[in-house]
């Protein structure tokens, strides 16, 4: 396994869950996503400020 390579996660079983636990899932879920666009943004912005310093 790589390094970066993260564990699947269990498959739920949504039609178990209530709205409200569906709808608190979808919050954390955009979370994540919130959270894992800030940090590609951040890595693309070193990367081109590396890329920026290596071109010269």
């Amino acid at each position: 396994m790589f390094e970066d390579e993260l564990p699947k996660p269990a498959k739920l079983d949504l039609e178990k869950m209530s709205v409200d636990e569906l709808e608190a899932r979808i919050e954390t879920l955009k979370a994540e996503i919130a959270a894992c666009e800030a940090e590609i943004r951040k890595k693309q912005a070193h990367k081109s400020a590396a890329d920026d310093f290596f071109k010269r």
